[in-house]
């Protein structure tokens, strides 16, 4: 009992920078973009199962509009005290912050944690007359009018759709939607042609005997484990290498380190609790943690392929 009444003591009179932080109130966590999304069922999954480690409840505030540019001004703007956080796309944000005028730049954001990173993919309707890659490839080179749905002007995949249709050599008619969601439904009621997304986005929309779609194609290096029939479009000579999102959770500019340590620590946990290993697996998620400092590489090097690549797309 003594020992006890001892170190409360001694905690009352440690000043306040010597105690680690912990947020005092619910945390909000900004999504750039409408609930249903991709990225907005990935960062509540993960939400969720963060708050054991947390302690406070986590509230998701979804601000879509502009591609993604209102939430995350929103973000940049938020007060930098550890009780706003929230989700960023790979490279969609560095694409957006690198655009002359930018509301906001990568420096205005501190890395905390990745969550997922996701392979991009090339698919049609499951009833299409587009049974391969190749059909794709040479019906919109014969037409030269072919329509994909995208998740926005420059976003990560209408990105997909750019390095797709140039290393194939044709042309097509970009067709921006308010998010992964809607562009998909777009492909499913037959508004569009085609469509790039990444494989969680489609991976229960184009399997089993009622699959609304197919997937004609992976942006990477190997085969999908979830499309192990499917071609990488570097096997069928379009583009060679790999391509996807990236989705991070991330603080306002400013935010003290102890803050970020409290988060990099507690996502750790909850990125390798059994639990949320399972959740993100019935979700057909893949889980792949990076912490601030492996986040903040990445994000430098997507800075960088915004640059030098995604630029020369458009």
């Amino acid at each position: 009992m003594k020992k006890t009444l001892f170190a409360a003591a001694v905690a009352m009179a440690l000043p306040f920078s010597a105690m680690a932080w912990q947020p005092t109130g619910d945390v909000n966590v900004i999504v750039a973009y409408k609930a249903g999304s991709g990225t907005d069922t990935g960062a509540r999954l993960l939400s969720t199962e963060a708050q054991k480690f947390i302690g406070k409840t986590l509230v998701i505030q979804n601000l879509p509009g502009a591609d993604g540019k209102i939430g995350w001004k929103r973000l940049v703007d938020s007060k930098a005290d550890g009780h706003t956080i929230g989700f960023i796309n790979l490279p969609t944000f560095t694409t957006l912050a690198t655009q002359p005028g930018a509301p906001f730049k990568v420096a205005d954001i501190v890395p905390i944690a990745n969550h997922l990173t996701e392979s991009g993919v090339i698919a049609v309707k499951a009833d299409s007359p587009y049974k391969t890659i190749d059909d794709l490839v040479v019906a919109a080179k014969k037409s030269g009018k072919l329509k994909a749905s995208t998740n926005g002007v420059k976003a990560s995949n209408h990105t997909a759709a750019q390095l797709f249709s140039k290393s194939a050599g044709f042309d097509y008619k970009a067709v921006p939607y308010g998010g992964t969601a809607d562009q998909l439904l777009a492909l499913r009621q037959g508004e569009v042609d085609f469509t790039a997304a990444k494989v969680a986005d489609v991976a229960k929309l184009a399997t089993g005997d009622k699959a609304e779609l197919r997937v004609l194609a992976v942006f990477d290096t190997k085969r999908a484990p979830e499309f192990p029939a499917v071609p990488t479009l570097g096997e069928k000579g379009y583009y060679p290498q790999w391509y996807g999102s990236a989705r991070a959770v991330v603080a306002p500019k400013g935010t003290p380190k102890e803050v970020i340590d409290f988060y990099v620590d507690a996502f750790k946990k909850t990125m390798n609790d059994p639990a949320t290993i399972a959740a993100h697996k019935k979700a057909g998620m893949n889980l792949d943690f990076k912490d601030n400092k492996e986040l903040g590489k990445l994000i430098g090097e997507q800075e960088v392929f915004a640059r030098d690549v995604i630029s020369k797309l458009y």
